[in-house]
């Protein structure tokens, strides 16, 4: 499809960071003896997808939904989490949701896409895998995406995607959601994301475009009219 072929190049990437897993699977020990939820998202998934919050909205660990907010604030999780709190301190942006998100053996997050959730919209959303499963199949845009406990990964979830888990071992991922600045384009440079390839307009094919204009009439805001009317013009 068009809209594949532009976006495959900055379709996911491993960041130049890389974390103690140890240290990870300390304070993951801590947050596991609190009571994870459900995913809000029950449509898109099924089997048993949980989470907890390290950063909200609210301040509310069990507030785990990702949503844009005018601040956000770190739970009482996140105080008694001294690695999880190092590794947030290196990253020199702004940061919105943090997450603990396990996905139980069995389970299946269908293809879905998250409007507006790349790089090159400006904001971004990385994994840290903790505790992860070899049978674990994760794909974006057609194409698997292989992680190892302790690496750092970009993925454009704006791109269809599904996670399937044939697997024995609860995977467990530490979810970070940031904002784009200049520390984090030089981050995603050395990285090998390519920052002409976003320049390039963007081409959607007509299944994709429905799929966008269907989600723009449900917002019903006057941007997202805006919206449709371009994408019906082109």
């Amino acid at each position: 499809m068009e809209y594949q072929k532009q976006h495959n190049l900055n379709r996911f990437l491993i960041l130049p960071l890389a974390f103690n897993v140890p240290a990870l699977l300390k304070d993951l020990a801590v947050c596991e003896a609190y009571n994870w939820g459900k995913h809000y998202n029950t449509a898109d998934y099924a089997g048993e997808w949980k989470g907890i919050a390290l950063r909200s909205a609210t301040g509310a660990a069990e507030n785990i939904l990702a949503t844009q907010a005018k601040s956000f604030q770190d739970t009482s999780l996140m105080e008694q989490c001294d690695y999880f709190r190092e590794i947030v301190a290196r990253f020199h942006c702004s940061l919105e949701t943090i997450r603990l998100l396990a996905l139980a053996p069995g389970s299946h997050i269908k293809t879905h896409r998250d409007q507006g959730l790349s790089y090159s919209e400006g904001c971004f959303r990385i994994h840290i895998p903790i505790i992860t499963d070899p049978d674990v199949l994760f794909v974006v845009d057609g194409e698997p995406l292989l992680m190892q406990a302790g690496e750092c990964w970009y993925a454009n979830f704006d791109l269809p995607h599904t996670v399937i888990h044939n697997g024995s071992t609860r995977r467990i991922h530490l979810v970070i959601d940031g904002i784009r600045n200049e520390w984090t384009d030089k981050l995603f440079g050395d990285a090998g994301y390519d920052f002409e390839q976003e320049k390039k307009p963007k081409k959607h094919d007509e299944q994709t475009k429905a799929l966008m204009i269907e989600q723009l009439k449900l917002m019903g805001t006057e941007t997202a009219m805006r919206l449709i009317a371009e994408l019906q013009k082109t």
